[in-house]
């Protein structure tokens, strides 16, 4: 494979205009994954003087979009076939993707230092998803020469041995600066799963959508009525990611209209709203139609809205910060909330959720949406809205979250400025 010069690196570090490579999927329909990467994107920028971020979208995206109207349909598909069925799909279209994409990656990396890889639930596999695009995207790296740090990833426990064998090639001769994760869960799996075959130990930091608060201005409404942000997250999803036995799509559908009437009986506005993956917005046109019926909002009290789907993250975190409480399955938005101060319910579906309510100190705030009594729910939320969060954890844990991404500035610098003296020395 073609070997690009390394003198435009060198010669970029020595002019102070260090280039990072950022690899996760931020232009994913799901605009948590594009919250946390702009996170990363702006807090590098404000500790690395003339530091550029270029964005590598593991699918190949280069823009924020809404997503095919098919996913959920694929979804149902995949969850209905057989694994050697679901492998051989991956791998038949993911490798025409990556195809395609490898030589656009490999085209752009000629002006890249360093790169980061993070964060997100990158080392999971679902049907080889990642474990094709990591080792895709890492082969790349490896070519060009080029040293990644892995930042702030969730690793899950479903590793295929397909996925399992891809992950390690995908590691093997690639320069890891720095190995972190987002729990104590997935650290213990890194290390177990990766440290044979020769990665670094993985540290345990906090996610970077945490400092959404720093980046995006909070927007408070005038008004004294609470309102409430429901998040919806669509049951063939929760069925595919989850790691427990899900609830159907109708008791899920009795036990939200259930909610609903319960919110607006304490005279709480209650806001629907999705992260914006399109099968999450199929749901919600559902939902939406199925709660005018059941749960119609009283006439004079407090309404119910549908917000349109959001176009970047920046809308999301903004309708975020204007809530008075939330209650949502999608991590990220139970992120945004925390990172502005917002008490939250997390409707459990998968153990990274849980993971982050307990490292914030908030496990007791978890429920699983369909099977608790919704009053059982609701009575939390009074109490959320009653005691808020836990103002001196709070300031804490934002201020871990940026000391988080300074190391990770320091890993990446200390690496580029050591590589550029070596071929200073070479080539003076």
């Amino acid at each position: 494979m073609h070997q690009p010069s390394a003198e435009p690196r060198a010669e970029s570090r020595r002019s102070g205009a260090l280039r990072v490579g950022l690899f996760n999927v931020k232009y994913s329909p799901n605009l948590g994954d594009g919250l946390l990467s702009e996170c990363i994107e702006a807090e590098l920028k404000q500790i690395v003087p003339g530091l550029s971020v270029e964005a590598f979208d593991l699918a190949g995206r280069t823009d924020y979009v809404a997503g095919g109207r098919l996913r959920g349909t694929a979804l149902s598909l995949l969850q209905s076939s057989p694994t050697p069925v679901r492998h051989g799909l991956a791998r038949t279209l993911l490798g025409r993707s990556l195809s395609r994409q490898r030589p656009v990656w490999r085209a752009r990396l000629a002006g890249i230092d360093a790169a980061v890889t993070g964060g997100g639930n990158l080392f999971s596999d679902a049907d080889l998803n990642f474990p094709l695009k990591i080792d895709a995207a890492w082969g790349e790296l490896r070519a060009a020469g080029i040293p990644t740090a892995v930042f702030a990833v969730g690793v899950a426990d479903n590793w295929s041995e397909t996925g399992a064998a891809l992950f390690r090639r995908a590691l093997a001769g690639t320069r890891i600066l720095h190995a972190s994760v987002r729990d104590a869960r997935s650290a213990e799996i890194w290390n177990r799963r990766l440290g044979p075959s020769g990665a670094p130990r993985a540290q345990v930091v906090h996610d970077p959508g945490l400092l959404v608060a720093r980046h995006v201005p909070q927007l408070r409404r005038p008004g004294t009525t609470p309102r409430i942000g429901l998040g919806l997250t669509h049951p063939t999803t929760l069925r595919y990611h989850s790691d427990e036995a899900a609830v159907s799509e109708r008791d899920l559908n009795a036990w939200y209209a259930a909610l609903v009437r319960g919110c607006f009986a304490r005279g709480w506005t209650v806001d629907v709203f999705t992260n914006g993956s399109p099968e999450d917005e199929a749901y919600l046109r559902r939902l939406r139609t199925i709660l005018a019926e059941t749960a119609p909002a009283p006439a004079g009290g407090p309404a119910i809205t549908f917000a349109p789907r959001f176009r970047n993250p920046t809308e999301l975190a903004a309708f975020v910060s204007g809530l008075d409480l939330l209650m949502a399955h999608r991590l990220h938005a139970n992120i945004a909330a925390y990172s502005y101060g917002i008490p939250q319910i997390g409707f459990t579906w998968d153990l990274k959720l849980a993971s982050f309510f307990d490292l914030v100190g908030r496990s007791d705030y978890v429920r699983t949406a369909g099977r608790e009594r919704p009053e059982a729910v609701l009575a939390l939320a009074e109490r959320g809205l009653r005691e808020g969060l836990d103002r001196r954890r709070h300031a804490a844990i934002l201020n871990e979250a940026r000391a988080d991404v300074a190391v990770l500035a320091e890993a990446l610098t200390t690496s580029v400025e050591a590589r550029a003296a070596l071929l200073h020395e070479a080539h003076p």
